[in-house]
């Protein structure tokens, strides 16, 4: 189905270097008018940034200057790092974890929008992993507002049954044996999209602790939470087996400088049959869910 909101809207494929100048590919979608605010959209797990397009073209075209950005190591960032070429540069020793991404590529991502826009309200839209790494950022402090869509703590038990038990087999029998052996985790194995083997096995070290990354030893980045003091809304879908409310709580509990806001949607309130954990994107919610988060977005003036 055509996106309206991207005939009206100029968007542009770029680079952005992460902080160790890695280069990031990127899209910018910027308004025809005026820009009024800076938004930045940061992926989940295995998840491109083509999938966020819609709703980026949408809050341009309601007159947001937005980034997206896939990390290194996937999407067309893994194609990016192999210069003059369009074929995807082998993950087999190539070295990303999450904390990585959060690190260098997130970080730089910050900052290249804050450059940029200097003299507008900036904010930061996080999906999973991407909501789950604005409390790893060193300059946290530099967005005003964030909106977490499906974002969590993800450990296996608070996931929904059976999926709960899907996901510990895919990680532990599948994933872990693979990864090891192939040097990387296959996206056809279950995630949909290849990850580095540091980024797969820090995330389900994560996913098998009870308190999901706050119980990383080794993640000093988890100080920057108490850092983040702007706005911050945590929309729970009720209908999303990874992102339960629990889950959602427990990662909101992160951030001891604010206190966060969790709103749970359920399909009903967008006239919708489900939402899960990816169908907050999908362009039927332009009217509904698309325009209440824009309008928290806005609020920031």
């Amino acid at each position: 189905m055509a996106e309206p909101e991207l005939d009206e809207v100029f968007s542009e494929d770029i680079t952005v270097p992460a902080t160790d100048g890695h280069p990031l590919a990127a899209t910018l979608f910027l308004p025809r008018g005026t820009k009024r605010h800076a938004v930045l959209i940061n992926s989940a797990t295995a998840v491109p940034r083509k999938v966020y397009r819609g709703f980026a073209g949408y809050l341009a075209k309601r007159g947001c200057a937005v980034l997206t950005y896939d990390y290194r190591g996937t999407g067309d960032s893994r194609r990016q790092a192999r210069a003059g070429t369009n074929q995807p540069k082998s993950l087999v020793g190539f070295r990303a974890s999450m904390s990585d991404w959060a690190a260098q590529d997130i970080t730089a991502a910050v900052t290249w929008m804050r450059e940029r826009y200097k003299a507008l309200p900036f904010s930061y839209v996080g999906h999973s992993f991407g909501g789950q790494a604005l409390g790893l950022l060193p300059n946290n402090s530099e967005v005003a507002r964030a909106l977490l869509i499906a974002a969590q703590a993800g450990y296996w038990k608070l996931m929904t049954a059976p999926e709960r038990y899907r996901v510990y087999v895919l990680l532990n029998f599948v994933g872990r044996p693979l990864t090891r052996m192939l040097g990387y985790m296959p996206g056809k194995a279950g995630l949909g999209m290849d990850l580095p083997k540091d980024a797969f096995l820090q995330w389900t070290g994560w996913v098998m602790s009870p308190r999901y990354l706050f119980d990383d030893p080794k993640l000093d980045a988890l100080q920057n939470f108490q850092k983040y003091q702007g706005a911050l809304r945590a929309l729970c879908m009720s209908d999303d087996p990874w992102a339960t409310r629990p889950a959602v709580e427990l990662l909101c509990s992160g951030f001891t400088a604010i206190k966060p806001e969790i709103v749970t949607v359920t399909p009903a309130d967008a006239g919708a049959a489900k939402i899960g954990h990816m169908g907050f994107f999908r362009p039927e919610h332009r009217n509904t869910l698309w325009r209440g988060a824009a309008e928290w977005l806005e609020a920031g003036e």
